[in-house]
């Protein structure tokens, strides 16, 4: 099937070494380390130390920020160091035991590769740290197809994931409601009970994929909704991420429920690239995130996905089992908590003040959460 993924066990050293180096890369972006109450230094493979004073730059999500007000609870957040991984290597242990981490150890926070992600990441990790539970943030990991696995063996302990994008990478959906998020929690819950993952609360906030096109584009063939692009599809080139023409809501969805057939796909490997190419006319319909910050400038106009071939895709916390059982209602409280206030609306200011103003993602994520009543404002 399109879209199935099948999540294997990680390798010890004596096995494939080469393997562990794997996911060596894809844990160990970055190290933060403590110079004293409340200042943080992000060293940055390849890079130089920052004090977290330097504007952001959009897409990179791991930036360090100074800290604001008093001490949190005396909790450290860090970005995962990679030699929780190298442990992993040399121990050669099984599945059953998170690699390189011991119980009673930080909750790890994970991410997929785009800004959005990283935002909810940070959001999730820092309510934890407010709950007194330590928590760090493993940003930028990949696409599904390593996020999966490294939250199945433990690499990870918390990823924010989106409902339906996250059931049909994992099985066949032709028998569930995907526009009813509730059919579609519980067959995800389902789905991932076999790697003992659960499924929390979802969130109003959702984030589809969507195409967008220039508001010149838009004007001149009078486009509005994806339906529109029928008579020109043959003749216009898709740009998107390197996944879609696997992903089922992606290049198979847009053949099968509206009959487009593109000229040419063009891979683009991060939403910047993509709304650049847009915007340049490297291509001329994009694949992106309904949810994206530049969508507010008026630049872009959103196709309406009006044969909704699009599932319900809420913003919803999956866990490793372990981990709630070893901080209980705690963390499931707090997790919640987040996903009862996120809506649509707020991914759009967030990834607005991100992407496009470039804004610190750590700042902008705590801001949120001081808001929304969870964090005590500075003071």
């Amino acid at each position: 099937m399109v879209g199935q993924l099948t999540l294997p066990r990680i390798p010890n050293s004596a096995q494939n070494r080469g393997l562990c180096i794997l996911w060596l890369f894809i844990a160990g972006g970055a190290a933060l380390a403590d110079l004293g109450e409340g200042v943080h230094i992000m060293v940055v493979p390849g890079g130089q130390p920052t004090d977290g004073v330097a504007a952001h730059r959009p897409g990179r999500g791991g930036d360090a920020v100074l800290k604001r007000g008093a001490r949190w609870r005396g909790a450290l957040l860090a970005v995962a160091v990679a030699a929780a991984v190298l442990a992993c290597c040399a121990c050669g242990e099984t599945a059953a035991t998170p690699p390189g981490r011991a119980p009673g150890t930080a909750v790890v926070v994970g991410s997929f590769n785009f800004p959005e992600s990283g935002l909810l990441a940070a959001i999730y990790a820092l309510a934890l740290m407010q709950a007194g539970i330590p928590a760090r943030l493993q940003l930028d990991l990949g696409p599904r197809e390593l996020v999966q696995p490294a939250l199945a063996q433990g690499v990870v302990d918390v990823v924010p994931e989106y409902l339906g994008a996250a059931l049909a990478s994992l099985e066949s959906v032709a028998d569930v409601a995907m526009s009813d998020p509730v059919a579609v929690r519980r067959e995800l819950a389902r789905a991932l009970a076999r790697y003992h993952v659960q499924v929390l609360q979802p969130a109003a906030a959702q984030d589809h994929n969507g195409l967008a096109v220039t508001g010149a584009t838009a004007a001149r063939l009078r486009l509005r909704t994806v339906s529109d692009l029928g008579p020109f599809a043959s003749q216009m080139v898709l740009g998107g991420a390197p996944e879609c023409p696997q992903r089922p809501y992606c290049l198979p969805g847009l053949r099968q429920s509206y009959g487009l057939e593109f000229a040419r796909f063009v891979p683009l490997a991060t939403e910047q690239e993509r709304i650049d190419a847009v915007g340049q006319g490297v291509v001329d319909v994009v694949v992106t995130g309904t949810t994206g910050g530049y969508l507010a400038n008026g630049g872009l106009v959103l196709l309406a996905d009006d044969r909704q071939l699009q599932p319900s895709d809420n913003i919803v916390p999956v866990v490793r089992a372990g981990v709630v059982a070893r901080h209980g209602a705690r963390l499931v409280d707090a997790l919640d908590a987040v996903s009862a206030r996120l809506t649509t609306s707020d991914l759009i200011f967030l990834n607005w003040q991100v992407t496009i103003a470039g804004k610190n993602v750590l700042a902008e994520a705590r801001a949120w959460l001081e808001r929304q009543g969870i964090v005590p404002e500075p003071g």
